[in-house]
């Protein structure tokens, strides 16, 4: 259903607003590069400061633009269920694939909290869910013995593992399934993700360098190791570079240097320091991107 590489689609923005005659190059510039989907508005898509209406614009206007081309998993996360709900019930009119679903932020619910969240929002629409488990955001962490629980819902589908534990994905394998859809949420492990049984990431990197992480993927899939790694060594640093300041805005910067977008964020977000920007060049050099 969902496999290989997904870029975790940022928002271009110009002077404020949303750029959506960028949004419509990028995702023209996505599907010819090879990405196998795209997912728009999650945390790299800038969704904490984006208005209920930009949000949904955006969904709509990336699944016109993709017109099929590419598997589209929209960003439905919230930490109040009902507009969770409202979210993935638009992503669902808009005609995504799919949603991404994040485990609820802040207000730290408990594993049987969560296990209720997900039901809600997986009995509200008919699209399937990828779960996004991220500690390092959202405080909590879903086990694999709740992931195991909500998998027996038939459109809970997968997860977005972004633990950096990569025997998560051997225990998940025990709880869920071996067919339950594991997707990396972290890029420099998405090689030794894929060996342990994932199919795929959501990808920061995938913003910058599509076409070799969709290289990458494809590899892996085809367990292709050897090929995987010499891709993996090109991309690690910049890997690292994107994300010594937070990952939209050195992936921005990023896109910025090669005429895709402008490098604007929003607030509380500001732009990168002069060293960062010197280590995202170096990396794109590395990579033969520039």
């Amino acid at each position: 259903m969902f496999k290989g590489s997904y870029p975790a689609l940022i928002t271009p923005f110009k002077d404020g607003e949303l750029d959506l005659d960028a949004l419509k190059k990028i995702v023209d510039w996505h599907a010819d590069q090879g990405s196998h989907g795209l997912v728009p508005v999650g945390t790299t898509g800038e969704s904490p400061t984006l208005s209920h209406s930009e949000h949904n614009t955006v969904v709509a206007e990336v699944v016109k633009a993709a017109a099929g081309r590419m598997k589209i998993i929209a960003g439905a996360g919230s930490n109040y269920t009902r507009e969770g709900i409202e979210l993935i019930q638009h992503a669902q009119a808009a005609g995504a694939d799919g949603a991404l679903v994040v485990t609820p932020y802040y207000n730290k619910p408990t594993q049987a909290g969560m296990i209720a969240h997900f039901t809600a929002m997986h009995d509200a629409s008919d699209l399937p869910i990828i779960i996004y488990n991220i500690p390092g955001r959202s405080v909590v962490d879903m086990t694999p013995e709740t992931m195991g629980e909500l998998a027996k819902l038939p459109r809970i589908v997968g997860v977005k593992d972004a633990t950096g534990d990569l025997a998560r994905v051997a225990k998940q394998r025990m709880s869920c399934g071996k067919d339950f859809i594991q997707l990396s949420g972290e890029d420099a492990t998405a090689l030794g993700f894929n060996a342990m049984g994932g199919v795929g990431c959501i990808s920061v990197t995938a913003n910058v360098a599509p076409k070799l992480c969709a290289e990458f993927q494809n590899a892996t899939l085809a367990g292709d190791w050897a090929r995987a790694l010499d891709i993996s060594d090109k991309l690690m640093p910049l890997h690292v570079a994107i994300f010594l300041e937070p990952g939209v805005c050195g992936a921005k910067y990023a896109m910025s240097r090669l005429g895709l977008c402008s490098d604007e964020v929003r607030l509380p977000l500001v732009g990168l320091s002069d060293s960062v920007k010197a280590r995202i060049d170096a990396a794109l050099e590395f990579a033969g991107l520039i």
